[in-house]
């Protein structure tokens, strides 16, 4: 059975930084590309960031280029997410999923809790 558990979220200050981390159980996703998405209170899903099985290719959503930077421990079956410069826009809860295209769309429907971020102005 597969298992996400993201961990890291909390409330911060504009302009702070915040280190995510999402922890893989139930299969071993090293040969899987990882990603990062969140969703902000009323809107859907969006896609964040994704890192190849080897970690030579990465994606960024537009949004977040320049502040976020995604990484991966494959011995660990763990990605993270190092957001930096956050602004209040980045506020929402953020997931990780296994198996995503490098266009940003998970091919299967594993999800973990998530774990809130909340940047206050």
């Amino acid at each position: 059975q597969v298992q996400l558990v993201e961990s890291g979220g909390g409330l911060v200050q504009a302009g702070g930084s915040l280190r995510l981390s999402c922890a893989a159980s139930g299969r071993n996703f090293s040969s899987y590309a990882m990603g990062w998405f969140r969703q902000a209170p009323g809107k859907e899903r969006e896609f964040v960031a994704v890192i190849s099985w080897s970690g030579g290719t990465i994606y960024y959503a537009d949004s977040v280029k320049g502040r976020f930077t995604i990484s991966r421990e494959n011995g660990k079956n763990t990605i993270h997410l190092q957001m930096n410069s956050l602004k209040p826009e980045d506020t929402g809860v953020y997931y990780c999923a296994p198996d995503v295209t490098p266009r940003g769309v998970p091919r299967g429907d594993y999800w973990g809790q998530g774990t809130q971020v909340t940047v206050s102005s």
